[in-house]
């Protein structure tokens, strides 16, 4: 396994932006328009892989749940209010403290640590499920990546993955809409040559030692400004779900 797919110029770009994780109307304001649609697929996938309602209340409860690229918690917390026990990694040392921060002023408790996913694999620490949210196109060795998310998982845990496929329309959206028209993140934010199409992400889950069981899309509607899961249309952002066998 490769012991460092960590890209630090990508890591530079996500460094600069740190202190901008909370504000929804700063350079993360597309993950905070689209984090409303990925809880409502992360948080199915979960109650329906391991039989937890989600109208009780902790539902979540004894779950270990693992966010790498956890950037200022925008995932984490909203998965520690549901009861899981969470631990958020990010190789961008500055989101550490504005995560931990934000999270003390919430009232919550969640492990947030300044690592890889590498590093910690070789800890030995494995949990119920990995969230691997708009990461691997930002790694410099997917499938190594991937196969450390597979190590931190336990037998039967659940690894959610999403990311940008690749094709004109997605350089359409992604890049020229949203760095260079819209400006929602500054240019250069992402290199459409290291999108991956679903195809390919597929593969690379297999090849990881993942079984991928399900994937949606999460389509965009410039008209009202919301997205929503789509189970047909995986052209730009898009979410896969996978096993690890027993």
């Amino acid at each position: 396994m490769t012991t460092n797919t960590v890209d630090p110029a990508e890591i530079a770009k996500f460094t600069a932006m740190a202190a901008e994780w909370w504000d929804p109307n700063g350079k993360f304001k597309p993950l905070h328009m689209l984090n409303p649609c990925r809880l409502d697929y992360i948080t199915g996938q979960i109650a329906g892989e391991f039989d937890r309602d989600l109208a009780t209340p902790l539902p979540f409860r004894d779950l270990r749940i693992l966010d790498i690229g956890c950037g200022g918690g925008l995932l984490c917390e909203p998965m520690a209010r549901l009861g899981a026990t969470v631990v958020g990694v990010d190789a961008a040392e500055r989101n550490i403290p504005v995560a931990r921060t934000h999270a003390e002023q919430s009232g919550l408790t969640i492990d947030y640590r300044f690592t890889t996913a590498e590093a910690l694999a070789a800890t030995g620490e494995r949990f119920d499920v990995v969230l691997n949210m708009e990461v691997v196109e930002h790694v410099a060795d997917p499938l190594g990546y991937l196969t450390a998310c597979q190590h931190l998982l336990k037998p039967g845990g659940l690894h959610i993955c999403s990311t940008l496929n690749r094709n004109a329309k997605s350089f359409a959206m992604a890049i020229v809409g949203a760095e260079h028209i819209m400006r929602w993140l500054p240019k250069g934010t992402h290199e459409w040559s290291k999108f991956i199409t679903p195809d390919e992400l597929c593969d690379l889950l297999t090849r990881a030692g993942l079984d991928p069981v399900d994937r949606k899309g999460f389509q965009f509607n410039p008209i009202t400004w919301t997205w929503r899961i789509s189970a047909r249309d995986l052209s730009v952002n898009y979410v896969t779900a996978s096993l690890k066998p027993v």
